[in-house]
């Protein structure tokens, strides 16, 4: 039985929150109200997912693809603005809204005695982040790349999270994520099972990896690696 389950943050366990992202916008006196950003979502996460692998195969940044999200979000904006937004992503990160299933299987997990962990690349706010929106106590450790100055798809950063876990190196962990470069091929190399998870994950001919849309999905790909 495995008693490591890791979950990815953004879009794992947490999605953007376009009213959040209004009121930031407001800040910067660039009036966007929340349902003409929910209007330029569809087309904007659209072009997200076209450049998320190319963006990893070809050494594209986490910021650059972050920048680039925001700007088809936004529109005609100023990019000082958008500058500014990622500025300000360590103490006021947008990917805040709770995806409420997932949590609440984080939750189940975690009262199960299974070891959870969050395992993200991420800005460097993730903890403190994640204690604000009411979720950090479904998991014993968080893991932010940015804090640690490595990040996935990096195997070393899957072995620390073992390690700040307090177990051996080899006990058997799954993975959760969005990203096939960053969360699966990671926990592939480190020798971990993974779920690809989200919208744009597909069934691959590989043993060591499940396919889940939604928490239903992930639970039972759960079940089936006897967790």
């Amino acid at each position: 039985m495995s008693s490591v389950v890791t979950f990815d943050a953004g879009l794992t366990l947490v999605e953007l929150d376009l009213d959040f992202l209004a009121r930031r916008l407001a800040e910067r006196g660039l009036v966007r109200e929340p349902e003409t950003l929910r209007a330029a979502a569809p087309q904007a996460w659209r072009r997200y997912d076209e450049r998320v692998e190319l963006y990893a195969r070809t050494g594209g940044a986490h910021g650059r693809l972050w920048h680039d999200l925001m700007a088809d979000l936004v529109g005609d904006a100023d990019p000082a603005v958008i500058d500014w937004l990622w500025a300000q992503q360590p103490t006021a990160n947008l990917f805040r809204a709770q995806i409420p299933d997932m949590v609440e299987l984080a939750r189940s997990l975690h009262a199960r005695g299974v070891r959870t962990a969050v395992l993200s690349n991420s800005e460097g706010g993730l903890a403190d982040l994640l204690a604000e929106v009411g979720i950090a106590d479904a998991f014993d450790v968080i893991v932010d790349s940015g804090r640690i100055g490595m990040e996935k798809p990096d195997p070393a950063i899957f072995a620390y999270t073992l390690a700040q876990l307090g177990v051996a190196a080899d006990t058997p962990a799954i993975h959760i994520g969005d990203s096939w470069s960053a969360d699966i091929a990671g926990a592939l190399a480190s020798g971990w099972r993974a779920i690809w998870y989200g919208r744009r994950a597909v069934t691959v001919e590989d043993p060591r990896v499940a396919c889940a849309h939604d928490a239903v999905e992930t639970a039972a790909a759960l079940q089936r690696f006897r967790v």
